[in-house]
């Protein structure tokens, strides 16, 4: 997925100052609004009666119970998007673990089930990241649908070449991992100008993959369509660099939705968001090194 909607979403309504109305200062308990005026004058506020008076200990258990935190709000915390995640790779990882298996002696089939799962993917990708809601339901189904797709592109490369799915899977982890804590020690920077040249560039990315589809379905390249050519695995690296990057704009958009007080159900759209960036990551790995071995 070269381009991710669900960011650019988050980061366009954080930009124009909260998330339907989380993240804005409403008067609370224990204002002094008694102390508007009318006319002049003070509004008239109840009194409780003496049957109603709080006795001191009910005063101070209230004044020491603590303020109401994220969770009690509605409000978004990385709990909740590390949660969702999780559920949503699980269950890319599981469809791929059976895609294998079920395509591993049916390799024929193994085609259908890859171009299914990519363009399917990729259409729901753009449809939940411009929905105006959330649709869990469809979230699900996308991670569904990549799960089939990298288990059956799995099957396919680690058959014609032996031991590229365990060096991607293993490249993918290490790269997740260098570039969260390259981003968090601030080694890698997400500014305004890098989310812009970043988006123009990964969507122009896009357009190349769908146009080498169409090239490599002709006969181009030896099946490869332009990455077949001796430049193929520059164009492959430039893949990889651009998924890598996908992930320090998503960590740094994720921090954002937190930190502007985005509403909890929004951890669904960002779990699903990294997760795509992360399959994203894990393709362009599995090209690079078909086009390396395929070379030797």
């Amino acid at each position: 997925m070269a381009v991710n909607p669900v960011f650019n979403r988050t980061d366009k309504e954080a930009a124009q100052g909260g998330y339907a109305g989380f993240g804005q200062q409403s008067p609370g308990y224990g204002q002094q609004s008694y102390a508007q005026t009318q006319g002049g004058s003070p509004i008239p506020q109840y009194q409780p009666g003496p049957s109603e008076t709080m006795s001191d200990r009910q005063l101070q258990d209230m004044y020491d119970q603590a303020p109401a935190g994220p969770a009690q709000t509605g409000r978004l915390t990385l709990d909740d998007v590390v949660v969702k995640s999780l559920m949503l790779f699980g269950i890319v990882v599981a469809v791929a673990a059976a895609t294998w298996m079920f395509v591993g002696p049916r390799l024929e089939i193994a085609m259908p089930i890859w171009l299914v799962g990519m363009f399917g993917s990729l259409a729901l990708s753009f449809a939940i990241g411009f929905s105006k809601k959330v649709n869990v339901g469809l979230i699900m189904v996308h991670a569904v649908l990549q799960g089939a797709f990298i288990g059956a592109a799995s099957v396919y490369f680690n058959t014609v070449f032996e031991g590229v799915v365990t060096t991607a899977i293993i490249a993918t982890l290490a790269t997740f991992a260098g570039m969260f804590i390259g981003w968090k020690a601030g080694f890698i920077k997400v500014t305004s100008r890098t989310r812009r040249i970043f988006g123009m560039v990964a969507m122009g990315y896009l357009v190349f993959l769908l146009i080498n589809i169409g090239a490599s379905f002709l006969g181009f390249g030896d099946g490869w369509g332009i990455y077949g050519s001796q430049f193929g695995w520059l164009i492959a690296l430039l893949g990889v660099a651009l998924a890598s990057y996908s992930l320090a704009v998503d960590f740094d958009s994720i921090d954002r939705a937190v930190s502007g007080g985005a509403p909890e159900k929004y951890s669904w759209l960002l779990g699903h968001g990294l997760v795509a960036s992360l399959v994203w990551l894990y393709i362009e790995f599995l090209r690079l090194f078909a086009i390396l071995q395929s070379s030797d």
